[in-house]
């Protein structure tokens, strides 16, 4: 489908833009809208996505063949997963923030608030990142001085300044007590990208560590909830 391309930052600004105004509003809100700002995190900017999808953006998404390479990018999300948690357990006077809070034991709601959180920490978050961090600024920084149209260049091609500027990016959108393991998370991204040449193998790499930060704090030994 042939689309007038404009500045065409939106498909990528809107999603991570909404994403970030719902969870500011959401530490805000009194507990009772817990749920319903949980959900509305989760569902808007994935509708988003989808609908920008349907009306023919993201080319970089289309070619992406689940093969042999998955199984590296499972393997790559994975190692990204131990090292962002790897400090917190081997030196638990790390400092964390606010505990997540899930709700009662074995209680139906607690059940729903983890699913719900799991969609959106392994399902929307990594499309929601990637796209902004990875696809859209990536290839900005590249060309904001009018050397081009940003949607002109590969995803996966680099550049020192896009390298820099998307690790640096990716760090301070997490809270202070994770720059840490963000920074080196955004570098680990990054030579993914670079490796694999597709955002495809991203996305799936950073769902597969979000996802088993997920599994590590619900299952695992307690005491992890800040992660969430």
């Amino acid at each position: 489908m042939a689309i007038d391309r404009g500045h065409g930052w939106w498909p990528y600004l809107a999603p991570y833009g909404v994403f970030l105004v719902l969870v500011e509003l959401a530490a805000r809100l009194p507990e009772a809208w817990a749920m319903p700002a949980l959900v509305a995190r989760v569902l808007i900017p994935g509708v988003l996505i989808a609908w920008y999808w349907r009306n023919g953006h993201y080319p970089e998404l289309r070619g992406y063949r689940v093969g042999q390479g998955t199984l590296a990018d499972l393997a790559m999300g994975g190692i990204i997963a131990v090292a962002w948690v790897a400090p917190f357990a081997l030196f638990p006077e790390l400092g964390r923030g606010e505990a997540f809070e899930a709700g009662e034991p074995e209680s139906l709601s607690r059940a729903v608030t983890l699913g719900v959180r799991l969609i959106g920490f392994a399902l929307v978050t990594p499309f929601v990142e990637e796209l902004f961090v990875r696809s859209f600024l990536h290839r900005y920084l590249q060309v904001w001085h009018g050397r081009g149209h940003f949607l002109d260049l590969p995803v996966e091609r680099y550049a020192r300044v896009a390298f820099i500027g998307t690790t640096i990016w990716f760090t301070l959108s997490h809270a202070r007590w994770e720059w840490g393991v963000a920074a080196i998370a955004g570098i680990l991204f990054n030579l993914w990208l670079y490796q694999r040449r597709h955002i495809g193998s991203v996305i799936v790499a950073h769902a597969t560590a979000n996802a088993s930060i997920w599994f590590w704090v619900v299952l695992g030994p307690g005491g992890y909830w800040a992660f969430l």
